[in-house]
C-alpha cells in the first residue's frame, strides 16, 4: 500500500507532461495542415 504514495503523484505528474506536449503541440500548428502530407506522398518528384 505505501507505493501508491510514489505510483499517485508520478501518474498525475506524466499526465501533465503529457498534457502540456499536447498543449504545446497545439499551440505550434503541428495540426494545422492534416491532408497535405496525406497529399505530398502521392505526388511524385521529376528530378
Amino acid at each position: 500500500m505505501n507505493i501508491l504514495i510514489f505510483l499517485a503523484p508520478a501518474a498525475i505528474f506524466m499526465g501533465a507532461i503529457g498534457l502540456a506536449a499536447f498543449m504545446w503541440s497545439l499551440r505550434s500548428g503541428q495540426y494545422e495542415d492534416l491532408e497535405g502530407a496525406a497529399h505530398r506522398i502521392l505526388i511524385e518528384d521529376e528530378d
